[in-house]
């Protein structure tokens, strides 16, 4: 009774500790409020018959443009740089707020508001229809409640978020990121009939090469230069239209990046080349209203090029520039340098003024009391933010009655003080924090904890000196989530634990076994060896991201060195499954089964190389006739063979070891199981990455034998193994590292199902390979009399310790200024732990498999 009630409340515990990460988010990532409808002008207002000194826009997205690729001297926009020079192009570095992710950022640039951070999960769910913008005021829908026509090429993001709204459109996915070519050819082969035909207000493109290229090989990789070429010829072809073309006179064109990326080539938190983006404004009137600017800067600091303004700031000044209301929701300011284009002060003073009219209600309704107290002594330099803005409102309220031609420069100056001030403020207010929501979920947590204390503390207390280990591991990790630097730099804490560990592994060896065979410490002294070179494969976390590391200074440019190892990697467990298959079927020839199916997923891996990272395989020719060979079939095709494959081979497994049956049985079968595993989780990880499943195979034979461990050893080699292996292959706890490169695998077009798990299984491929390899480390007597319930009552606690610290931190420091860009991402990062790794693989993947033994 007492064991069925143990794992009731293990299972329980689980059960509350999802619901509370969710209760939770709903506090820390609220659904951001906007104000219903259109944006109209006031009826006392002849704003409505200002000319507009455009008429149509092209909107030029390319993902990922980074500043310096247009302004920098090592760029290839020569031709954009030209028309800085001349006067015909205004360059501006834009502001991307973090998240630093497509649809956050598309929502920025058409609203002018601050997305709410939970867009960064919804950028993600490509079917995701909850989070349009169809209901809410942008400059798309001002140009279309206008009557002007709406077409857009490239990203479908735009199409997903925008329903209904484009007249013409061609959508391709953003997230196949092994094209560089045909995603942004399929956006270029409409421009010049758009061009030719003209009856558009706003020509919409989002160019996706150069954002794949960066996640691929990084800023600097070789196909940058020809990328940057490509997006240049394409402004000038453009250009040159609204030179040459009668209807594209009075048309405006927009280049800029929806965000930037960092050394590495990824994006979505918040480093200087995140956050720094190209913005220009393209057009031949220019060149009577601006003078040239020298171009390409060669000392910008942080990629901050020319004036930096907030990307939200193009909304209210296309609203300005093509004669359209402030869109509601705005929070943008219109860009100074634009308002040249008019002559009169006045009119510089009236736009400036709407704008201060928009943002002025969703100040007043953000701080309905501030404003309500029209005090006539109110400070604007001491004070409460809110009543330093109201106060701020109360100038301009009161310089606009008595607005006279001398007062306009003192009235701009009032004008432009409000805007950005609220500009600030309500941008910083942009989630406003459901605390009770929070606290609820946080007592969810340490309800689930107190469901796992009472079996826990009785296994801690059989385990002696190990149970206190395994308290002070999960004591110290829960004190480092309140520290920003530790969360960035994670890796280091669970790399010097599980070093410490193994350690401690070899000085108990040595109590009982001999030094001189691989039985005994000597053993664990090469798996300590082992863990040595895989941690320094690659250079993770942060700080030091991109780093030398072994894979940058010796395996990839010695490519004989990576495809060794990679062919030993396939090698180990074709000849182990293919062993099996013979011991099977009593015919020694159906051991090529196997072989068969190891063969195929290395073509596959070869065929997608040739697509990923063509730069691996040139460097090694010896490869080249299965290139030949395999360029022939898609790797749609070749993915599903080899899916198929294995999953023959782990029905067979199941069939003929009939783990079920016995400890023994499936003490058997966990080989054969962990064979198949390494074959799919190599199918989903990058070519660079495969050897790491060899060093993990050598260490875990060296760790198998060895002396037989206690379950409190194998405990903690499972916590520390999983967490320290997430690292290895270069994860973090930045939304910038998630690898989405073989997340569709077999998949032919976007199913949320498959994306997903496919997704998963790439990014978490180190901690479900060794999930399962420990349960290996289990003698079939402990299996038996199920030992091995310790280590899963010890997993469902320290995922409620990991749970709970992280979230106690997110409420405590919620006005952290590291809040959005390391917390909040950590608290994604933690529920996917969670509700991935913890309740998939460990309590019902592990937990299945090993409770099948008993009986």
């Amino acid at each position: 009774m007492g064991l069925l009630y143990g794992k009731g409340a293990i299972y329980l515990a689980n059960a509350i500790l999802i619901a509370s990460l969710l209760v939770f988010a709903r506090g820390f990532f609220p659904y951001k409020a906007f104000l219903p409808g259109l944006a109209t002008w006031p009826p006392d207002s002849d704003a409505s018959a200002r000319s507009a000194p455009f008429d149509h826009v092209v909107f030029m997205v390319v993902d990922a443009l980074r500043s310096d690729f247009v302004y920098g001297n090592a760029s290839n926009f020569a031709f954009t740089q030209e028309l800085i020079k001349s006067g015909a192009a205004l360059p501006f570095t834009g502001h991307a707020s973090p998240p630093t992710i497509t649809m956050p950022r598309v929502k920025a640039i058409t609203t002018g508001s601050v997305p709410s951070f939970v867009d960064l999960v919804l950028n993600f769910a490509e079917s995701d229809t909850t989070s349009t913008l169809k209901d809410q005021d942008s400059w798309l829908a001002q140009l279309r409640a206008k009557g002007g026509k709406l077409v857009m090429y490239g990203d479908d993001t735009w199409i997903r978020l925008f329903p209904d709204f484009f007249h013409r459109a061609d959508g391709t996915t953003s997230f196949f990121v092994s094209d560089f070519t045909e995603v942004d050819n399929n956006v270029t082969r409409h421009i010049p009939s758009e061009l030719a035909r003209g009856d558009w207000s706003a020509m919409t493109l989002h160019f996706l090469g150069l954002d794949h290229i960066g996640h691929k090989t990084g800023p600097k990789g070789p196909n940058m230069p020809a990328k940057q070429a490509e997006m240049d010829g394409i402004i000038k072809q453009i250009y040159t239209a609204m030179q040459d073309t009668e209807h594209m006179k009075s048309c405006l064109l927009v280049v800029l990046g929806d965000h930037g990326m960092n050394e590495g080539g990824n994006h979505g938190a918040s480093s200087p080349g995140e956050v720094s983006t190209a913005l220009t404004f393209i057009s031949p009137k220019f060149q009577a209203a601006f003078d040239g600017q020298t171009c390409p800067i060669h000392d910008a600091v942080d990629y901050k090029y020319y004036d930096e303004v907030e990307q939200s700031d193009m909304v209210p000044t296309l609203a300005a520039l093509l004669g359209f209301p402030v869109p509601l929701n705005n929070l943008g300011v219109i860009i100074p340098r634009l308002l040249d284009l008019w002559t009169v002060q006045q009119d510089q003073y009236d736009l400036l003024y709407e704008n201060a009219q928009q943002i002025h209600r969703i100040a007043q309704a953000t701080f309905p009391s501030n404003f309500a107290d029209q005090s006539s002594e109110c400070s604007t330099t001491a004070g409460d933010d809110a009543d330093i803005l109201a106060c701020l409102w109360q100038q301009v309220s009161s310089t606009h009655t008595t607005l006279t031609e001398p007062s306009l420069p003192s009235a701009l100056t009032n004008v432009k003080s409000f805007l950005y001030k609220a500009q600030s403020l309500l941008s910083g207010t942009a989630s406003n924090y459901d605390l009770t929501s929070m606290q609820l979920g946080i007592a969810l947590a340490a309800f689930a904890l107190v469901l796992c204390l009472p079996t826990f503390t009785q296994g801690v207390l059989q385990s002696g000196v190990d149970g206190i280990i395994l308290v002070a591991v999960m004591l110290t990790y829960a004190i480092t989530m309140f520290a920003s630097s530790y969360v960035e730099e994670e890796h280091q804490l669970w790399y010097w634990m599980q070093a410490a560990w193994l350690a401690i592994l070899f000085c108990k060896d040595g109590r009982y076994t001999s030094y001189a065979t691989l039985d005994g410490p000597t053993g664990t002294a090469l798996a300590y060896l082992l863990q040595a070179v895989i941690r320094r494969w690659r250079q993770t976390g942060q700080k030091y991201a991109g780093d030398p590391d072994l894979l940058s200074e010796l395996v990839v440019p010695n490519a004989w060195v990576l495809w060794t190892l990679v062919v030993f990697t396939y090698a180990l467990p074709s000849r182990n499954l293919s062993r099996r298959a013979a011991r099977w079927l009593g015919v020694r020839q159906m051991g090529v089964l196997p072989v068969l199916v190891a063969m195929s997923a290395f073509l596959f891996k070869i065929a997608f190389t040739a697509a990923d990272a063509p730069e691996l395989l040139k460097a090694f020719p010896l490869l080249n006739p299965l290139v030949r060979f395999v360029a022939r079939y898609p790797l749609v095709s070749l993915a599903r063979v080899v899916f198929l494959g294995l999953a023959h081979l782990l029905g067979c497994a199941i069939y003929y070891e009939t783990p079920w049956k016995s400890a023994e049985h499936l003490h058997s079968f966990l080989g054969a199981f962990q064979d198949v595993l390494s074959l799919f989780l190599v199918t989903q990880s990058r070519t660079v990455y495969v050897p790491l499943y060899l060093f993990f195979n050598v260490q875990l034979y060296l760790l198998r034998r060895g002396r037989r461990y206690s379950v409190s050893e194998i405990t903690i080699l499972a916590l520390l193994f999983q967490y320290a292996s997430f690292f290895t292959f270069g994860g973090t706890n930045s939304i910038a590292t998630i690898d989405l490169s073989n997340a569709y695998n077999g998949v032919s077009g976007y199913n949320v199902l498959a994306v997903g798990i496919l997704t998963f299984a790439s990014n978490w491929a180190g901690p479900i390979w060794w999930a399962f390899a420990v349960c290996q480390l289990f003698s079939s007597a402990q299996l038996r009399v199920g030992g091995y319930d310790f280590l899963l009552t010890a997993m469902a606690t320290f995922a409620c310790v990991h749970t709970l610290a992280v979230m106690v931190a997110c409420l405590v420091l919620r006005e952290h200024l590291f809040i959005w860009t390391v917390f909040s991402p950590k608290y994604l990062y933690t529920a996917a732990w969670v509700v991935g790794q913890h309740t998939v693989f460990n309590m019902l993947g592990v937990a299945s498999l090993l409770w099948r033994s008993r009986g």
